[in-house]
């Protein structure tokens, strides 16, 4: 089935079954977790398939002067299929990209599963630097291992 196909039947999965899913255009979709799943705001995620790859990117984080956004360069040295991204105002970004001959139901499945996984992981970093009021220039590492993402 080609990738077109199976992220349109993925998406119409989700909206059969309450999800927030929307078609954006030709090979463009959305995908929203509600904020009742994912803390304070509830997450988006975008999805394009262009190019003969299919790319999936959500927003993580505002700028915050509570994170040090280098600590999410060591994160990316232990995940994988996704990575995350700094913007030039400080906006922390999770995307991650599948060659479209690949997409299958599972593969996708996978991608936005580590992609909210690792904006989650992200935002509950961020909660626990706020709370312990944090300077940007503290290491927010959490104690122990970084978090499997």
């Amino acid at each position: 089935m080609a990738a077109l196909d199976v992220v349109d039947r993925y998406v119409n999965a989700l909206v059969e079954t309450g999800g927030e899913a929307r078609r954006l255009g030709q090979g463009e979709w959305g995908v929203t977790v509600r904020s009742e799943a994912t803390g304070e705001w509830p997450l988006d995620l975008g999805i394009r398939l262009v190019d003969g790859m299919l790319r999936a990117q959500a927003h993580a984080l505002r700028a915050s002067d509570a994170l040090n956004p280098w600590n999410f360069l060591h994160w990316n040295r232990q995940t994988r299929l996704v990575r995350f991204a700094c913007t030039r105002d400080g906006d922390i970004w999770v995307h991650g990209d599948l060659p479209a001959p690949a997409v299958d139901e599972p593969s996708l499945d996978r991608l936005l599963g580590l992609i909210a996984e690792a904006a989650l992981a992200a935002r509950e970093l961020e909660r626990g630097s706020a709370a312990l009021g944090a300077a940007p220039e503290a290491d927010t590492r959490p104690a122990g291992a970084w978090p499997a993402i």
